[in-house]
């Protein structure tokens, strides 16, 4: 595990974006799984402009949804896809074929995780995962007290990420299920980046890196990863000390 502090989410944004960069260029066709959500945003929009910008190739990368609320897709404002639809995939021009996503409109949720976990089979693994940590410490919706070797699964949702859930829609939604890759399945990617950014991350923050790896805090099993890189910004690092840094709690 490696952990990178910088002073601003911007800083931290395009710093991500490099790292993604210079590991999805090590792979012929790489599969990128991207998290929705506030955090990792700037990373994005960093990816749009070099792309638009003709600095980067990204013709050849395929891309894993990562979850989606039960009930929703992408012709929801406030899904997951919608979110990732206007943030990556038209910016970078991502054609139907190169995509997989849950839909959580399907009638058979049951297949929608099939096919994602048989669409990562097909390109031997997720190369890199962007991932972010919820107020509870959850993983893509992976809540607290999930398996720690689960696959693409329905899941019932924590009352915090139902809360929290809502500020991605206009008017209130009763949010009870999503759908979501497992942390089997995540732990199996090659690479992950980790992003967190916030003064009111920075308690989750200090919980996972400061006390041993339980799935009762899922993101905390992501630091057993052997290729895991932590990105902070100063708010939500501001509550670790160097034993938090330095130690090894995570056994």
């Amino acid at each position: 595990m490696e952990i990178r502090i910088y002073p601003t989410y911007d800083d931290l944004s395009a710093k991500a974006a490099e790292q993604l960069l210079l590991l999805m260029a090590g792979y012929d066709k790489p599969l990128l799984c991207p998290a929705s959500g506030d955090t990792p945003a700037g990373l994005y929009k960093v990816l749009s402009e070099r792309y638009q910008e003709r600095k980067e190739d990204m013709s050849a990368w395929s891309f894993v949804g990562l979850d989606e609320w039960v009930g929703l897709n992408g012709s929801d404002e406030g899904s997951c896809r919608y979110f990732i639809d206007k943030t990556l995939f038209r910016p970078l021009q991502v054609t139907s074929e190169r995509i997989c996503f849950f839909d959580g409109r399907s009638a058979n949720l049951s297949k929608e995780c099939v096919d994602a976990e048989q669409f990562i089979s097909e390109r031997n693994g997720i190369d890199v995962a962007v991932l972010g940590v919820g107020m509870n410490g959850h993983i893509a919706m992976n809540e607290p007290g999930c398996p720690v070797d689960g696959r693409a699964q329905i899941v019932t949702l924590h009352p915090v990420t139902k809360l929290v859930g809502q500020k991605y829609f206009t008017q209130h939604l009763e949010l009870e299920e999503g759908i979501t890759l497992g942390m089997g399945t995540l732990m199996e990617s090659k690479h992950i980046i980790l992003i967190v950014s916030g003064k009111h991350k920075s308690r989750i923050v200090r919980k996972m890196l400061g006390e041993p790896a339980t799935n009762e805090l899922p993101a905390s099993l992501l630091l057993r990863h052997p290729s895991v890189t932590v990105f902070l910004d100063e708010d939500a690092a501001s509550g670790l000390s160097n034993q938090d840094l330095h130690g090894d709690n995570r056994n």
